[in-house]
């Protein structure tokens, strides 16, 4: 069976790069009829949140990506440590202790002979004596796990045949002078245990990949199917995070952007495919092929969601903003003929609240200086609300045979006198929504 699972850590709220991973997890899943996992990664006792596990779940729930399980890694801290142990027990797991500062220069040192920045191993030489005395000098030291320095290979499901050379990549960290877990050996555990069979995350964690193999093979587990997707720049190919702050899901969603929108973007944003609006997400499912994607940085543009959200909107039945109406205070008996009247007409929910103070309240009005003195004359010649579905018909009639005007020189001045806008929805729908005469 399927099993995925997404990995956030709750030390802030998720945004567009986390979202991609979640959903093609998710839809991978979904499409296998497996089991999705929602892993909160908190061993970080200082940075992880509540806060932020909640809004994770909320944001999910809002998208309507359903997992069949949470996990926290907190809870699973003893199990760490036995696979900790395990390593040591097989001579994969040792001591170190070395500074930041002193592993900086070594790296600078390494780099200026040419040579790879790799840990050098150098604690492996440390005797007993050694390392009870810079345990009282230091503390307690960090601990790598020491790869097997050989060709780490396996077919990635969208990068294809990947290969990396054990040896020029430092043996991982996996618990700190602290002792707190680090997400390489807490990762791997939870992947063994949970029996995870299929990991999609993203390009800059290849390397992570090919040591997690290693430590996976060491704890006797099974090495999932792994596939590494593109990040995402901005508009103009630059890098996303400097921007990620505004782009949580949770501020999106603020703006209006509706959960349709971002989910047929993503689904598709950087693979062969043509982004479509999709109505459902088992139609997302349906539709998705992880082979379908590539290698290359994928321009992630916000301005994109909006003309996706307009078009999620004016497919929606009344039924579906019936609430959001009524908490505009249009009467029950307007309601329908006003969600007709705006659905096409507007970029975002909110944008209903706008149309609504100009049907209660009128517009202001534009009117060019060569149609003022028309203008006037036209608005003397409307009767006082209210106005049927034959009214717009009845008064462009008898302006036009009061003045002459006809077609676009009749029509547009009225328009943009009565709605303070050139385009928009049908005037013989406008006209019976108008509570006071325009003007």
């Amino acid at each position: 069976m399927t099993v995925t699972r997404f990995a956030p850590s709750p030390t802030g709220y998720i945004h567009v790069g986390n979202l991609r991973t979640a959903l093609f997890n998710y839809l991978i899943t979904r499409k296998a009829g497996g089991t999705f996992i929602l892993r909160l990664d908190d061993t970080d006792p200082e940075r992880s949140k509540q806060e932020y596990a909640d809004a994770i779940q909320e944001d999910l729930e809002w998208l309507g990506l359903t997992w069949d399980r949470v996990e926290k890694q907190s809870d699973r801290l003893d199990r760490y440590e036995q696979a900790a142990q395990d390593l040591r027990d097989k001579g994969r797991f040792y001591e170190c202790f070395e500074t930041p500062t002193e592993l900086d220069l070594k790296r600078k040192k390494q780099l200026n002979m040419g040579k790879p920045p790799v840990y050098d191993r150098a604690a492996l030489a440390l005797s007993d004596v050694d390392k009870d005395k810079l345990r009282a000098e230091r503390g307690d030291g960090h601990w790598r796990f020491m790869l097997d320095q050989e060709r780490i290979e396996w077919t990635d499901g969208i990068l294809g045949d990947l290969s990396i050379d054990a040896a020029s990549v430092s043996d991982p960290v996996l618990i700190r002078g602290d002792g707190q877990f680090l997400y390489t050996l807490a990762s791997v555990c939870d992947d063994i245990d949970f029996g995870i069979t299929h990991v999609v995350r993203g390009s800059d964690h290849v390397t992570n990949t090919a040591t997690q193999i290693q430590i996976i093979q060491a704890l006797g587990g099974t090495v999932p199917s792994f596939a590494h997707h593109s990040l995402l720049t901005g508009p103009q190919g630059e890098a996303l995070s400097k921007r990620l702050g505004t782009l949580s899901l949770r501020d999106l969603r603020a703006q209006g952007v509706e959960p349709m929108a971002l989910l047929s973007l993503m689904a598709r944003l950087g693979s062969s495919q043509p982004v479509e609006l999709c109505s459902s997400i088992d139609e997302l499912v349906e539709g998705f092929d992880i082979a379908n994607f590539g290698a290359a940085p994928t321009k992630f543009d916000m301005n994109d969601l909006f003309p996706l959200t307009a078009r999620v909107l004016s497919n929606l039945p009344f039924e579906a903003v019936a609430d959001d109406v009524a908490a505009l205070g249009v009467p029950s008996d307007r309601a329908q003929a006003f969600w007709d009247v705006v659905r096409e007409n507007i970029t975002v929910k909110a944008d209903m609240a706008e149309w609504w103070s100009l049907f209660l309240n009128g517009a202001t009005p534009m009117i060019d200086d060569e149609d003022r003195d028309f203008v006037a004359q036209a608005l003397s010649m409307l009767p006082e609300p209210p106005y049927s579905a034959q009214s717009w018909a009845d008064w462009t009639a008898a302006v036009k045979e009061a003045t002459g005007r006809k077609g676009k020189g009749l029509f547009m001045p009225l328009r943009k006198a009565v709605t303070g806008r050139a385009r928009g929805p049908e005037m013989a729908d406008v006209l019976p929504l108008l509570q006071k005469k325009p003007g």
